[in-house]
C-alpha cells in the first residue's frame, strides 16, 4: 500500500506559490455543484466531439474543395496545433480574467468559428477557421478541469469527476455515429453546425449557473516561458503529425523534432527560474501526480488508436458507410456512459489502485481482442472487443485523473489541471503518428511478402490464377483487393496488438497507486462539505 504524502514530502515537492490558492467559492455554490458540473460537461463534450467528428467528414470536404488528400489532412493538423500551443496559458489567462469569464467567453468564440467553418468556401478559408476555432478550443478543457476542482467538495471529487469524464471519453465515441449521420444523409457543414445549439445552452447556462470568481492581475505573463513553449509544441506536434507524410527520417521531421526537444529544455530551464512560472513544474516532483500523467497517456495512446484506426479498417477492408461505421462504434460510447460515473464513486470508497489495474487490464484486453481481426472479422467481435476496451476506459481513468490531481497541494490545482490537459494533447497525437506509421510501414511488408507466394503464371502455375492473368487488368482486380485487404488487416491487427501490450505493461505500475479512501495533501481525510 502506498502511504499517504507527508507534510515533509510535500513541502520538499512543492515550491511556495506566487499567489494563494483561489477560495472555494462561499455558502450554497460550494454544496450545489450537480448543475454546475453539468454545464461544465457540455462544454467539454462540444470541445472534445469536434476531435472526431470532423475526422469522419475530411473525404468529403475534400472532394467538395478539389483538395488533395495531404491538403485536406490540414483542416486536423491546424487544429490540434494550435490548441495544443493554446493549452500551456489557459491556467494563466484563467487566473487573470476569471475561470467562469474565460469558460463563457471560449464557449462562445468557439460556437461562433463553428459556424464559420461550416459556411467555408475553400479549404484556405476553413483551415483559418479551425486555428481561429482551437484558440477557445483549448482552453476549454483546463478551465474545466479547474473549475470542478474549485467547486466540489473533496469528499465528492470522485464522483464528479466521474461525471466529468463524460465529456473526455463519450464524445470520441459518439463522434463517428454523428459525423457519419450528418455526411451521408445530410452534408458536412453540420459536423461544425451541430456545435451551435450546443454552445449557445452552455453560454447562457454558464451565465446564470458558474460560480462568479474573480481573477488576479498580479502574476505577470511569463513570456519567454510561453515563447518557449509554444514554439517547442507545435514543432513536435506537427513532426508527429506529419512524420508519415513527410518520412520519418526526412530532414524536416528531423529538425522540427530537435528544435522541439531543445526548446522544451530551454522551457524547463526557464520555468524553475522565474518567480512566476506559466507552469509551475514543481508539480513534476509530486510521484504520485507523475504515475497518474504516464498511465492517463498509455490509456489515451489505447483509446485513440481504436477510435482512429477501427473505423478505418471497417470501411477501407469491410467497405461500410460512414454512418454504418459510426452505428458500429457506438455501444463503445454507451458502455463509457454508464461506466464512468460509477468508477467515480467507486474511487471515492477505495482510491484509485484497483479501479486503474482493472481497468488497464481490461482495456489492454479488449485491444488484444482486436489484435486478432481478420477481413472476414464479424461485426459482433469488433463490437465486444470495443466494449471491453470501454469498460477499461470507463473504469479507470477518471480514478487515474483524480488520484492524480489529487496529491497535488492545493496551490499547484491550476498547473496539474493544465499539465493533464497537455499530456493528453500529446499522447493523442503521439498514438495517432506512431502506429499509424507502424500501419503503414506493416501493411508494405505484409503486402510483399503475401505478393511473393503467389504462384507464378505457367504450365506449372496455378490455373486459375493464369485464367485471371488472361482477362487483363480487370481479371486480377480481385486477387489485388484480396491481398490489399488481408495486408491492411494484418497491419492493423499489428498495430494493436502494439498498443494492447502497452497498455498491459503499465498495468503493473497501475498497481503501485494508492489504496484506501483517498487522502488529501496535507496528509488527512477529505471531509464532507
Amino acid at each position: 500500500m502506498t502511504a499517504a504524502p507527508t507534510d515533509e514530502s510535500v513541502s520538499r515537492t512543492a515550491a511556495p506559490s506566487p499567489a494563494p490558492p483561489s477560495p472555494r467559492p462561499p455558502g450554497p455554490a460550494a454544496a450545489a455543484w450537480g448543475l454546475p458540473l453539468a454545464v461544465l460537461i457540455l462544454g467539454m463534450f462540444m470541445a472534445v466531439l469536434d476531435i472526431t467528428i470532423v475526422n469522419i467528414a475530411i473525404t468529403n470536404i475534400r472532394k467538395d474543395f478539389g483538395a488533395t488528400i495531404e491538403d485536406a489532412q490540414w483542416i486536423s493538423t491546424a487544429y490540434g496545433l494550435t490548441e495544443g500551443a493554446v493549452v500551456p496559458i489557459s491556467a494563466w489567462v484563467g487566473n487573470r480574467v476569471g475561470q467562469k469569464r474565460l469558460y463563457v467567453w471560449s464557449m462562445a468564440l468557439f460556437t461562433f468559428f463553428s459556424l464559420l467553418c461550416g459556411f467555408s468556401t475553400s479549404l484556405g478559408e476553413m483551415i483559418v477557421f479551425r486555428v481561429l476555432q482551437a484558440i477557445p478550443g483549448g482552453m476549454i478543457p483546463v478551465t474545466c478541469i479547474v473549475l470542478v476542482y474549485r467547486m466540489v467538495p473533496p469528499a465528492k471529487i470522485g464522483a464528479a469527476m466521474g461525471l466529468y469524464g463524460l465529456g473526455v471519453s463519450l464524445a470520441p465515441g459518439v463522434g463517428p455515429a454523428l459525423g457519419g449521420y450528418f455526411v451521408e444523409y445530410m452534408s458536412w457543414p453540420y459536423i461544425y453546425w451541430v456545435n451551435v445549439p450546443i454552445g449557445v445552452l452552455a453560454v447562457l447556462a454558464a451565465l446564470y449557473v458558474l460560480p462568479t470568481d474573480h481573477g488576479k492581475r498580479g502574476a505577470p505573463l511569463d513570456k519567454a516561458g510561453f515563447f518557449t513553449i509554444v514554439v517547442g509544441l507545435f514543432a513536435l506536434l506537427l513532426a508527429l503529425e506529419k512524420g508519415s507524410t513527410w518520412g520519418w527520417g526526412s530532414y524536416s521531421v528531423l529538425g522540427l523534432f530537435a528544435l522541439g526537444t531543445n526548446m522544451i529544455i530551454i522551457w524547463v530551464v526557464i520555468e524553475l527560474q522565474v518567480e512566476h512560472p506559466l507552469l509551475n513544474l514543481r508539480a513534476l516532483g509530486n510521484i504520485a501526480f507523475v504515475k497518474s500523467l504516464i498511465l492517463i497517456g498509455v490509456l489515451f495512446c489505447g483509446m485513440f488508436a481504436m477510435l482512429f484506426n477501427v473505423p478505418q479498417f471497417l470501411q477501407a477492408v469491410q467497405g461500410k458507410t460512414p454512418w454504418q461505421t459510426g452505428l458500429i462504434t457506438l455501444p463503445y460510447a454507451l458502455v463509457i456512459m454508464v461506466l464512468m460515473p460509477i468508477a467515480g464513486r467507486i474511487y471515492d470508497a477505495i482510491g484509485s489502485r484497483w479501479p486503474a489495474a482493472i481497468g488497464m487490464f481490461l482495456t489492454g484486453a479488449g485491444l488484444f481482442m482486436l489484435a486478432q481481426m481478420r477481413p472476414d472479422t464479424t461485426v459482433e467481435h469488433l463490437i465486444i472487443a470495443q466494449c471491453v476496451v470501454g469498460l477499461g476506459l470507463g473504469l479507470g481513468m477518471m480514478p487515474i485523473m483524480t488520484g492524480g490531481l489529487a496529491a497535488l497541494p492545493p496551490s499547484m490545482g491550476d498547473d496539474g489541471g493544465a499539465l493533464n490537459t497537455l499530456f493528453q494533447r500529446i499522447s493523442q497525437a503521439f498514438s495517432i503518428a506512431v502506429i499509424t506509421a507502424l500501419i503503414n510501414a506493416k501493411h508494405a511488408q505484409f503486402y510483399a511478402d503475401r505478393a511473393a507466394l503467389m504462384p507464378s503464371r505457367g504450365a506449372n502455375g496455378d490455373q486459375a490464377l493464369s485464367q485471371m492473368a488472361q482477362e487483363g487488368p480487370r481479371g486480377l482486380l480481385g486477387v489485388w483487393q484480396q491481398l490489399n485487404n488481408e495486408a491492411q488487416t494484418l497491419s492493423f491487427a499489428n498495430g494493436f496488438l502494439v498498443a494492447a501490450v502497452l497498455v498491459l505493461a503499465a498495468s503493473l505500475l497501475a498497481l503501485t497507486l494508492p489504496t484506501g479512501r483517498p487522502v488529501a495533501p496535507d496528509g488527512q481525510k477529505p471531509a464532507a462539505h
